[in-house]
């Protein structure tokens, strides 16, 4: 394989492949390099969700959206890292990157219900903003189906993937009480277990795992190399300009040589133990942290651009997106994260403090919550939290990783994964909580929840607390009393979806110095480029639809450069003789 190319990219996440993908089809010749043996990176774990307002499918969704109304919003909810500037390059190109990438590719978007996660606020949208990645058939990726990575194994059952759109989840939870879901649970079923049996894997994949797999057959298709296990070691630099890697690999140590630049999309920081003890909160105090994006998100390309001049400060008050997890026993020695995106929203499910005392509106957004979270757990050690339900709402709606009736709750209760007790104070004192504190927490709830109300924190008021609620629940989707014993709790603590602190970088993804000029030759997109929300979370897809965005904007920049006629300079420039006649 040659060992020069026009642009070198690190990273094979959404941002990655959407700037590789952009600069190949403008021209340049582009490889792609994976430290692990598989890509797809945190977006193969992902919602494969993107946050692109006034794009194709939300104008269809959402006519009387405006860009002012995105700009306000944008404004509202970055505060005082907002950026004229950033804003409206996501405003503008964003549509168009979708555009590109579902007319020359194999990309392909669907559009989801999702409303923004603040709807309510000003210039927020109830519906029209957040896209979906198609789901894939990963046959489609031939001999490199293999180097897909994997998703998360806690979300799937029996490996079997569900849509982000909630739309496939709602049949699994009605299975017992509707023939129409009955049929498709197990359709899906006899699928996937055939799948399962030819494969070894499910091939029918959605969310993040189809966006990681479209993306990387869009790139194969185009000729670009994706090069996994293939970490990048140091960067090469010439007369003040980055012009390569030197990486490591099954041929060992080599030296890759870009002529236009070198492009950092290694997923941020948040297996970086040093860093994150200095960017979260809760890990500053020692208190656990569980992050169920990839091991190997080590901080490599924010660790690899502060080296050759770069600035990564910790700005935002949260520097990552905040979600709420579990540690989930998978046998065998092994343990697996589960990250609790569903259970909080629905009714008769509370979320409760050491001290038994409910502290949030269990049904805004995981980052939300995990933000009151860690607020509420200030001056403490430990940053922990105890979801709690009674029998009827476990057999019904399940619990984290446990698994709604019929399936059985007794291995996950001899695991110690799910604590249960035949009364609140019995529960409390297995779970270690304040068996007082929870029982008058329960005491003051149960009355006005029977109601459908909520007095103390408004759950259920907001579209986006009921999208994800159950909608045949009356009065109110979100909530209901925790009434009739055995009583349930599952204990979560903070974990993350990816860093929003990184790379100081400009509008076109150069990486900048302390002085704020540009670094020659190194960009950076992704997570490894300061997010522009300021770690704010505004609604579902706010990583990937940004992050996409200007991975599109990067590769347009360099291919510009790249391509720009050279001007010759004046003292080379031939003078035409005149001639006597």
């Amino acid at each position: 394989m040659t060992k020069d190319f026009d642009l070198l990219v690190v990273g094979s996440g959404a941002a990655g492949l959407t700037c590789a993908i952009t600069a190949k089809k403008r021209g340049l010749t582009v490889a792609v390099l994976e430290k692990e043996p598989v890509f797809g990176g945190t977006t193969a774990l992902s919602g494969g969700v993107l946050w692109i307002p006034l794009g194709p499918h939300g104008r269809q969704q959402n006519p009387a959206d405006t860009r002012e109304a995105v700009r306000t919003y944008l404004m509202q909810e970055s505060g005082r890292f907002y950026d004229e500037a950033t804003a409206q390059a996501l405003i503008e190109h964003g549509p168009a990157m979708v555009d590109f990438l579902q007319r020359e590719t194999q990309m392909q978007f669907v559009p989801t219900l999702y409303p923004d996660y603040h709807c309510d606020a000003p210039g927020g949208a109830q519906v029209g903003r957040s896209i979906l990645a198609a789901p894939y058939d990963i046959r489609g990726l031939g001999e490199d189906m293999a180097r897909l990575k994997p998703p998360l194994e806690t979300i799937t059952f029996i490996g079997m993937m569900f849509n982000s759109s909630n739309a496939d989840l709602k049949h699994f939870f009605r299975a017992t009480k509707s023939l129409t879901s009955a049929l498709y649970v197990a359709r899906r079923l006899a699928t996937h277990l055939k799948e399962l049996a030819l494969y070894r894997r499910g091939v029918q994949v959605t969310s993040g795992n189809a966006l990681a797999a479209r993306l990387a057959r869009s790139a194969l298709d185009l000729g670009i190399p994706i090069l996994t296990s293939t970490p990048v070691r140091g960067l090469l630099e010439e007369g003040g300009r980055i012009t390569g890697v030197r990486v490591e690999g099954e041929g060992g140590p080599r030296e890759l040589r870009a002529r236009h630049g070198v492009v950092l999309a290694c997923g941020g920081f948040p297996h970086d133990a040093k860093r994150i003890a200095q960017a979260y909160p809760h890990v500053r105090r020692g208190g656990e942290h569980l992050s169920p994006t990839p091991e190997s998100n080590t901080g490599d390309g924010v660790n690899l651009a502060e080296a050759a001049g770069g600035v990564a400060d910790i700005r935002y008050a949260d520097s990552a997106a905040w979600m709420p997890v579990s540690r989930v026993p998978l046998g065998g020695g092994r343990f697996g994260v589960f990250p609790h995106l569903l259970d909080r929203y629905k009714p008769g499910v509370i979320a409760v403090l050491k001290n038994g005392r409910r502290f949030c509106n269990e049904s805004e957004s995981y980052h939300d919550v995990g933000a009151a979270l860690t607020r509420a757990c200030e001056g403490q050690k430990e940053t922990v939290m105890w979801l709690v339900c009674d029998k009827a709402c476990l057999a019904k709606y399940g619990l984290g990783y446990v698994k709604p009736a019929p399936m059985p709750i007794g291995p996950h209760l001899r695991s110690g994964y799910l604590l249960q007790g035949r009364t609140l104070a019995e529960l409390a004192a297995q779970a270690g909580i304040d068996p007082q504190g929870l029982e008058a927490t329960v005491r003051a709830y149960n009355p006005p929840a029977e109601r459908g109300e909520d007095p103390a924190f408004g759950r259920g008021k907001t579209a986006f607390n009921r999208y994800l609620a159950d909608p045949e629940h009356r009065p109110n989707p979100c909530v209901a009393p925790v009434a009739q014993g055995p009583f349930y709790a599952v204990r979560v603590v903070m974990g993350d979806l990816g860093t929003f602190d990184g790379l100081q970088t400009s509008l076109v993804g150069e990486v900048l110095r302390r002085d704020g000029q540009p670094i020659p030759g190194l960009y950076a997109t992704g997570n490894d480029r300061a997010s522009m929300m300021g770690g704010a979370y505004p609604g579902a897809g706010i990583t990937h639809g940004p992050n996409m965005t200007f991975a599109y904007l990067t590769a347009h920049h360099i291919a510009d450069q790249a391509l720009a006629p050279r001007a010759v300079p004046a003292a080379v420039v031939p003078v035409r003789e005149e001639v006597a006649v």
